[in-house]
């Protein structure tokens, strides 16, 4: 995604071919999760985040532990201008200001071919005109992948082919040819940068048409490649009236797509994530989400994360007021705060698993003051009793109370039991 008026999306998503998706074996929701993170702790890089103008030295005021270069200025079109001839600014600086924060964790993002280097024409194209063409000579791509693997080695540590590679407006090549794109930046990067991960393309999963069309066969062109990846991706925002029921659909539907071509088990990657975008069709209008809404929508995206056997969720993004996104972040907007919290709340803590009972949800942690809870309702607000051990509640604006009497408390989002 980039930042572009709420008009032009509704026109590229109206455009689209739009259809139910149908996944092979529809998965159980939040169920049976590909991988099984019980017994984890969890690190800070399950909070990825996209920043706004980090190229130029800005960064957000909340904590994270990962960071997703795309949108950036920091595309292939924007680097090497011309065959052969790069300006590293963009990145330089990208990289540069994140390490002196503190977040090492640095996902490059390959993509955007210059016009240069492709015959395939496309104005439409994000980020830049004509940049979502197929390379026409791969060797270009190959010298490209491998001037940035040498580069940022040791500093960059996770490259992602492309960007919703099943899109259009992103790729216009074909999954053959994304397969070999994804095979040949495994064997640059592993090549000269061992400890790096490659994380393969993401893809779009809330237009049915392009996800079943494209999705299958890119895994299948991957299978005969012997898989050359490290983790898998997605990108699951749900339609602009969905909520986190709906995106876990569309992320059970990207499990079962693996399951079904047979796929290894490896990490699981959502590396963009919002709500409210405007689309599929005139009857999805783009919606602004605050307060409440907001803050619950962001917690249980990151707590049905861990359910799902999703151990990275990047955010989309983080900077001014951006039409096209219904959640904002940025300083003290809700949906940061609540980031902000969940972290203070479960980061280096052992995850126990959840359970849903009655449409509650029940996720337990392991931290060194003993065990503790979060809870919250995918029905609304709803009133449950607490088990005794726990004494005080938090609420995600970083609030904390001790728990009533009655052991009574009243829940629609996330809620933090102590002891």
């Amino acid at each position: 995604m980039r930042k572009i008026t709420k008009s032009s999306l509704l026109a590229l998503l109206v455009a689209a071919l739009v259809v139910p998706i149908a996944s092979p074996a529809q998965a159980a929701k939040l169920k049976n999760p590909a991988q099984n993170l019980k017994g984890t702790v969890i690190q800070d890089d399950l909070f990825g985040l996209h920043v706004t103008d980090v190229q130029t030295g800005a960064w957000p005021s909340v904590k994270f532990g990962s960071i997703r270069l795309w949108d950036n200025d920091t595309a292939w079109a924007n680097i090497e201008t011309s065959k052969g001839v790069f300006n590293w600014t963009a990145l330089d600086n990208a990289v540069a200001t994140a390490e002196s924060k503190g977040v090492t964790d640095i996902l490059m993002v390959l993509a955007g071919t210059p016009t240069w280097a492709t015959d395939q024409r496309n104005s439409a194209a994000l980020p830049r005109p004509d940049a979502s063409g197929a390379p026409r000579d791969m060797n270009d791509w190959n010298d490209w992948v491998r001037a940035v693997a040498t580069r940022y080695k040791g500093r960059i540590t996770s490259y992602q082919p492309w960007n919703e590679a099943n899109l259009s407006t992103f790729f216009t090549g074909t999954p053959r040819q994304m397969a070999d794109m994804t095979k040949s930046t495994y064997d640059i990067v592993r090549g000269i940068d061992p400890k790096a991960t490659i994380v393969a393309p993401s893809t779009g999963t809330r237009l049915g048409g392009p996800f079943k069309k494209f999705y299958p066969a890119y895994l299948a062109e991957l299978k005969k490649m012997n898989w050359p990846v490290d983790a898998w991706s997605a990108h699951t925002y749900p339609a602009s009236l969905g909520d986190t029921n709906d995106r876990a659909d569309l992320a059970n539907s990207w499990i079962s797509y693996l399951k079904a071509a047979g796929a290894p088990d490896l990490p699981l990657w959502d590396t963009e994530s919002n709500y409210g975008l405007a689309g599929p069709g005139p009857s999805n209008p783009d919606q602004d989400i605050e307060g409440t809404r907001a803050a619950n929508l962001v917690a249980i995206t990151y707590l049905d994360a861990l359910r799902l056997g999703i151990s990275r969720v990047y955010m989309f993004r983080w900077g001014p007021y951006n039409d096209l996104l219904g959640i904002q972040f940025s300083d003290n907007t809700v949906g940061a705060v609540a980031m902000d919290t969940l972290q203070d709340w479960i980061v280096g803590t052992e995850y126990r698993g959840c359970k849903e009972t009655k449409r509650k949800v029940t996720c337990t942690f392991g931290a060194k003051n003993g065990r503790q809870q979060v809870i919250y309702s995918e029905m609304g607000t709803k009133s449950f009793k607490v088990k005794k051990a726990y004494k005080q509640m938090c609420s995600l604006d970083g609030t904390c109370k001790a728990v009533p009497s009655n052991r009574k408390v009243r829940v629609s989002g996330p809620v933090l039991l102590t002891r």
